[in-house]
């Protein structure tokens, strides 16, 4: 017998920064409430909240991370878990070359011949 109230999950969707920018827009005209406006266009409410409240940021009108401020941390983020990773194959790389065993040197040999 199938779950009943479980909902098949919703796939991820992507949206363009002009759709964002139109859906904020009509939802600060006033004329419709977010939870309208996000019926009407088949989205998740608390997502168009997220817009909204993203946009007001953006303008000033809110404290947070503007969305520029956002990609850079993202991008540092990134960047630190890359170097992070590179210090750890250079960790491994040293300890496996200092185990390793080292030649033995070899008598220097010498262009003239020895002297008698």
């Amino acid at each position: 017998m199938e779950s009943m109230g479980k909902k098949k999950p919703r796939p991820r969707r992507s949206f363009t920064p002009e759709f964002k920018a139109e859906i904020v827009e009509l939802c600060r005209r006033g004329d419709r409430s977010v939870g309208q406006v996000a019926k009407d266009f088949d989205l998740i409410e608390t997502a168009v909240r997220d817009w909204v409240k993203q946009a007001e940021v953006d303008a000033g009108e809110r404290d947070g991370l503007t969305s520029s401020e956002r990609e850079e941390l993202a991008a540092l983020r990134r960047e630190n878990r890359r170097l992070r990773e590179d210090v750890e194959v250079l960790k491994r790389a040293t300890a496996f070359f200092a185990l390793s065993p080292r030649p033995s040197p070899q008598p220097a040999t010498s262009a003239a011949p020895p002297v008698r």
